[in-house]
């Protein structure tokens, strides 16, 4: 059985026992929060950290063929509690396909391009490290392909996410797990405090 839970005034149904969250994974469009929501909740669990761009981005941005990114996903995932953040289609069906847990970040287009382009000009400016020593670079921020500038792409896509993960909350293939489509920081700060957060109770 699933749960959706969603906005006020949306449809939801709950189990009549809450499972214990161990494996959770968080999607959602660029600058929607699962980099910070993720840290938070493998804290609070206890559980691996997985940032999915961290394994796909090595040094000069090389993206890692997809053959040895499901290895490394997988192998990331080998342990009883994890949390993922992260989008990839290529190992939706090892990160989405084994949470008990996903939690879709449903926020407006208008507010993730604006922390994306924030979040951009900070990193740029402060040349901070990402992933395997790479970041940000300028040049990047005033291309106009989505593919090089994170802004762009965070514009772009910010539908695609939202009609793919639509059909998946849906339909069957998040049918396994307890969803969670959040819309807005209240909603985050209540889901990391809620008492789904640990070991199954009677509700």
């Amino acid at each position: 059985c699933r749960t959706v839970l969603e906005t006020a005034g949306s449809h939801h149904h709950r189990n009549d026992r809450r499972r214990a969250v161990r494996r959770v994974t968080i999607v959602g469009a660029s600058g929607s929060g699962k980099s910070t929501l993720a840290a938070q909740l493998a804290a609070q669990l206890d559980a691996r950290l997985v940032e999915l761009d961290a394994i796909f981005h090595k040094p000069d941005w090389t993206p890692t063929p997809t053959p040895q990114f499901r290895a490394e996903v997988a192998a990331a995932l080998d342990t009883d509690r994890w949390v993922v953040a992260g989008n990839y289609s290529v190992v939706m069906d090892l990160t989405q396909g084994s949470a008990d847990t996903i939690v879709w970040l449903d926020m407006p287009r208008w507010l993730v391009t604006w922390r994306v382009i924030k979040r951009s000009i900070h990193r740029a400016a402060k040349r901070e490290e990402l992933w395997n020593g790479n970041r940000e670079r300028w040049r990047n921020l005033i291309k106009r392909d989505p593919e090089d500038n994170i802004i762009v792409w965070a514009w772009t896509y910010h539908g695609v996410h939202t009609q793919r993960y639509t059909g998946f909350a849906a339909g069957d293939f998040w049918a396994h797990a307890d969803v969670r489509r959040l819309r807005s920081s209240r909603q985050v700060r209540d889901f990391v405090s809620s008492a789904s957060l640990g070991e199954p109770e009677i509700d």
